[in-house]
């Protein structure tokens, strides 16, 4: 149902669908736990073994599995994992990447990290890319889950994801931590664990409410080799070089740029290349709208040619899909407010350390007050969320959600203005938690219920990811702002506060036609 069709109690939606809202929030837990494994576990281990933080520090570039997993999303709607493929297409890529993770954990409880990093980097790297692979088959599932078109069941599960994610990352992350220093063998006994709590996941997995089976468009091959033909291999050539060119320009800004100073005119110079570069694979291989029959008989492909076709057929047919269910001129605004949309949250947590400590809270407070505290506001307020947009619909949740966040920052500026007061503190970070849980809710569930079942993996990730990329690579500017404007923290965070109104503008805008389209999305498109 949408938000115009007639409401279904949400105590209803509950009892309907616990099973698929309780197998979310079983997943959101094997989201959120391996960034122990990669991130507050892995960097507790290498100071207690007397590395410096300039010696860890270019261990972060793990987390680019995270910042480009949209790249190869759409291998996870189009192939299946040998083995454990009768599990379903969903769950089959869930259950190899939570094996892989386990299996690296076990390689790491034998690694001694005082022979050098090395090797603790490339098995934090695999955790990291099973990771990435992992949470676009749980996102798929997640909305596969749904019938079209039924925001209300969509916004419990993503409040579910986000409330799953928080418990695994805090929650299930918090025993090593509490067990390290009770039990020998230290963080080598408990990366042991670790991989034990995985297959402990690996196996609830197989439990979970089984996936209606997944349909790969395939049947869109030929339709792109009958294209190529009539192209010619010489123009199917270029448009495979401008696709590599602009995949590659893409993983070189995502690792840091190696080589150049990574500022950000070269940041941004180099992902307008990149966009250019897959602008004219799209150009040179989309130019004609219909295929000569004539011409596809008198030009024959080998087999090299027959897989650029496949190829690209891969990878563009999930943003085609998109734009044509959307329309482009809609697609178009619904991108630019997914763009927008978290930009000012981003400022904020991007400078909210520098922040606490600037105005003179301790390291025990910070950790307190906003780590603690934050976590189970998070998840109780996920939950809240995930009502009020099941209730009122997504889109008001959005609306509300993004009033609401914006109004939270301002908070900061009063606590900016009063120093380091730790009851305001307390009160600011959970009325930070709310929003961000609430606003989070809306969006998750928004985008998710955007996708087409066939390619939903490909269409959230880079739905997803352009959100992500609005969020890092604006946020980036967080410091040189703040600079800017002398310290001023107080002016800094109503700027944030201003920040979400170009997006809450342009989905007033925009709100009847996206509307209107949630209405259609009874039957998604699932071919080219």
């Amino acid at each position: 149902m949408t938000e115009t069709g007639p409401k279904q109690p949400t105590a209803a939606v509950w009892r309907r669908h616990w099973r698929s809202i309780l197998a979310v929030f079983v997943l959101g837990i094997s989201s959120g736990f391996p960034w122990v494994l990669i991130s507050s576990g892995m960097m507790a281990w290498l100071k207690a073994t007397g590395y410096t933080r300039t010696e860890i520090g270019f261990y972060g570039l793990v987390f680019l599995a995270f910042s480009v997993n949209f790249l190869w999303s759409p291998l996870v709607d189009r192939l299946k994992v040998p083995f454990v493929h009768r599990a379903g297409q969903r769950r089959g890529w869930i259950l190899a990447m939570q094996w892989v993770m386990a299996g690296a954990c076990l390689v790491l409880a034998t690694v001694d990290p005082s022979d050098g990093l090395a090797p603790i980097k490339y098995l934090a790297f695999v955790i990291a890319a099973a990771a990435a692979t992992q949470d676009i088959a749980i996102d798929a599932y997640r909305i596969e889950l749904v019938e079209a078109g039924d925001d209300r069941h969509m916004a419990l599960l993503s409040a579910m994801a986000t409330a799953g994610w928080w418990t695994g990352f805090s929650g299930l992350g918090a025993l090593p931590f509490l067990l390290v220093d009770r039990f020998p063998g230290g963080w080598p006994a408990q990366y042991g664990l670790m991989a034990f709590y995985l297959m402990v996941l690996a196996c609830i997995t197989l439990f979970l409410p089984r996936e209606k089976p997944h349909v790969p468009a395939n049947h869109s091959d030929e339709a792109y080799v009958r294209r190529a033909q009539a192209l010619g291999p010489g123009v199917l050539h270029q448009a495979t070089f401008w696709f590599g060119a602009g995949f590659a320009l893409w993983i070189w800004l995502a690792i840091g740029l190696p080589g150049i100073p990574a500022t950000p005119l070269n940041n941004l110079l180099v992902f307008i290349a990149g966009l250019l570069a897959f602008v004219t694979c799209a150009r040179l291989f989309f130019r004609e709208d219909s295929v000569s029959a004539s011409r596809v008989e008198s030009t024959t492909l080998g087999p090299v040619d027959r897989v650029m076709a496949r190829t690209l057929a891969t990878f563009a047919e999930p943003v085609r899909d998109f734009f044509q269910r959307t329309g482009v001129s809609l697609a178009l605004a619904i991108l630019l407010f997914i763009f927008l949309f978290k930009i000012g949250e981003a400022f904020l947590g991007r400078m909210s350390i520098v922040f606490y400590k600037e105005v003179g809270f301790t390291d025990a407070e910070i950790g307190t007050y906003s780590k603690l505290i934050s976590w189970w506001v998070t998840i109780a307020f996920s939950l809240l969320g995930g009502w009020v947009s099941a209730r009122y619909g997504l889109l008001k949740g959005l609306f509300s959600g993004g009033i609401a966040m914006a109004a939270s920052n301002l908070m900061f500026a009063w606590l900016a203005f009063r120093g380091p007061d730790t009851t305001l503190l307390a009160a600011a970070v959970i009325v930070d938690g709310f929003t961000s849980a609430w606003s989070t809710v809306a969006f998750v569930g928004f985008l998710s219920i955007l996708c087409s079942k066939t390619f939903s993996a490909a269409q959230y990730a880079a739905l997803a990811s352009l959100g992500t990329l609005g969020r890092t690579f604006l946020a980036s500017y967080s410091g040189w702002v703040v600079d800017l404007m002398g310290g001023n923290w107080p002016a800094f965070f109503v700027l944030t506060a201003l920040m979400v109104i170009p997006s809450l503008i342009l989905l007033a805008f925009i709100r009847k036609r996206v509307q209107g389209h949630l209405d259609t999305l009874t039957a998604p498109t699932d071919n080219a």
